[in-house]
């Protein structure tokens, strides 16, 4: 494993927290009173615009898994449309699941549904970029010993970590503490947002520390 990956991943890491950024301060030059809490809607729409743009340009740019075939312009076509089909399954599973666990089933339908958009963006798209629609290389990524890069040994911190602080961002709601960010699901998505951060953080950096230990099967 070189250096120079792991430099590479951790400037990577730093522009996906910069389009995070970028999403709170841009939107807010144009729109009058835009903030994360008072406007939080249409922050999860800008928010997720951007972390997902500037992860197809980085990909498109790094191509950390890149193919030595060159593949024809309708296979193209065809695997971009079959990304599209997965991050709108993702969306819709990720609803139907925070429904099934007590998220309203019509009351406040349409914040239910953003947290699943912004969840898939901090989830989905990474992996599509990766991986793309392959289900058999998800799978292989998230069992016990399946990775064979560092990108993909970042892409299981990131996940896990977004699920983590999305699952810990509910923890405060019931409590009666009536604050603006308890309403849902205002603390869950900035739990999933800080938990997709710190992953983005942690991930170069635990990579770094255990460099010399981590092996993999096509280095």
């Amino acid at each position: 494993m070189k250096d120079t990956d792991i430099k590479r991943l951790l400037y990577i890491h730093l522009l996906c927290i910069f389009s995070i950024i970028l999403s709170v301060f841009i939107p807010s030059l144009c729109l009058e009173n835009f903030s994360i809490l008072e406007t939080h809607l249409t922050w999860l729409c800008t928010c997720s615009g951007f972390v997902t743009a500037v992860n197809l340009v980085l990909y498109l740019v790094v191509k950390p898994n890149a193919s030595s075939k060159r593949s024809s312009l309708s296979h193209k076509v065809t695997r971009f449309l079959k990304c599209c089909i997965y991050f709108l399954m993702s969306c819709f599973s990720f609803h139907i699941i925070f429904v099934l666990y007590g998220a309203p089933l019509i009351e406040l339908a349409l914040e239910t549904f953003l947290f699943a958009v912004i969840l898939s963006t901090f989830t989905t798209v990474p992996c599509l970029c990766l991986l793309g629609p392959n289900l058999k290389a998800w799978l292989r990524v998230f069992s016990r010993n399946g990775v064979t890069s560092i990108w993909e040994n970042s892409l299981q911190i990131t996940t896990i970590s977004s699920f983590a602080g999305a699952w810990l961002g509910a923890l405060p709601i019931p409590l009666d503490w009536e604050r603006p960010w308890q309403v849902w699901p205002i603390s869950c998505t900035l739990g999933a947002t800080f938990g997709y951060v710190a992953g983005l953080v942690i991930s170069p950096l635990w990579i770094y520390w255990n460099r010399k230990q981590l092996t993999y099967k096509n280095n």
